[in-house]
């Protein structure tokens, strides 16, 4: 008697199916709890601050208002941050990846007899540094108090950049910078019109990392640069005006804070301004990132892989 069997791939294929389907409610769970901070931050920052009192804000604004946007960019001093805060964040990303990449290029080389020592001599800053009070010393002896260029100089070499950038290198055809070297191009001209162009991937994702902790950064303006307004940056005016708002929270009474619950005058709380603050920071660096993203992917899988 002939046993019949069933059909080949029949198991298989809804294997995959069932697979497929946790996949997909898997993602979906995962770009919600990655979403929803953001969406209630963005919420809570379109919603009014006496409303917002009462809870209750999840994803969308109970009572719109732009009183929040209102009070950040009344202040005068919110414009001229911001153009320092883009400037040093181009400046810094542009002269900071470029040097970065010339130290991968050179520690790379198999020919250059201290790459070791001189890539372990970086590596040991990862782990030991000589502490606040020395680097304020050493920013001040410079002369770079006061001034724009210590936004740049200090952080001009990133070592965990520079081990993503040299990993990628090191992943380069040999025979493409040996055919180089037979056609006269020296280590600079090799570096810029071969390395450059071919490291693109890592570049880009070493230049998100700078860009974000550029624009993010604002404890150097604190002690460095606190005393001149003119080189203050958006994300140390905003922690000023969220120091401001939390000092007035602190001072308000029960009473007062019940009254403003309770639809008193337009005003604004810690939470609502905590919550305008991180959209504002936020969107620049969100609008930069879908034109990296081709290139981001890959650049931490070599680096990650090789690193």
């Amino acid at each position: 008697m002939m046993r019949t069997s069933s059909p080949p791939g029949k198991h298989g294929g809804l294997a995959d199916r069932l697979f497929d389907i946790f996949n997909i409610v898997f993602m979906i769970l995962l770009v919600v709890v990655t979403l929803y901070p953001f969406i209630n931050m963005l919420a809570m920052s379109f919603n009014d601050a006496n409303d917002s009192i009462r809870g209750g804000i999840y994803l969308w604004p109970r009572v719109w208002t732009l009183h929040n946007y209102e009070y950040i960019f009344n202040e005068s001093s919110i414009y001229g941050a911001t153009l320092i805060s883009i400037l040093r964040t181009v400046v810094g990303t542009a002269v900071s990846v470029f040097c970065t990449a010339m130290l991968a290029y050179t520690v790379s080389r198999q020919d250059y007899v201290l790459r070791k020592f001189v890539t372990m001599a970086f590596v040991f800053t990862m782990y030991f540094s000589g502490g606040l009070i020395p680097g304020y010393l050493l920013i001040r002896e410079l002369g770079l108090i006061n001034s724009f260029w210590v936004y740049i100089f200090p952080g001009i070499i990133g070592v965990f950049n520079m081990i993503v950038i040299r990993s990628f290198i090191e992943g380069l055809p040999d025979g493409i910078l040996e055919s180089a070297k037979i056609d006269g191009a020296g280590d600079f001209t090799t570096f810029i019109r071969i390395v450059l162009p071919l490291t693109v991937p890592a570049l880009a994702t070493v230049s998100l990392f700078v860009a974000v902790a550029q624009w993010n950064s604002w404890f150097d303006v604190f002690l460095y640069n606190s005393s001149n307004i003119n080189l203050s940056t958006l994300q140390y005016e905003l922690m000023k005006i969220l120091q401001t708002s939390n000092t007035a929270a602190n001072s308000m009474t029960a009473a007062d804070q019940f009254a403003s619950g309770q639809g008193g005058t337009a005003t604004v709380t810690p939470t609502s301004i905590r919550a305008t603050m991180t959209i504002i920071a936020s969107v620049p660096i969100i609008m930069v990132y879908p034109f990296l993203q081709k290139y981001f992917v890959k650049g931490m899988t070599v680096g990650g892989v090789k690193g």
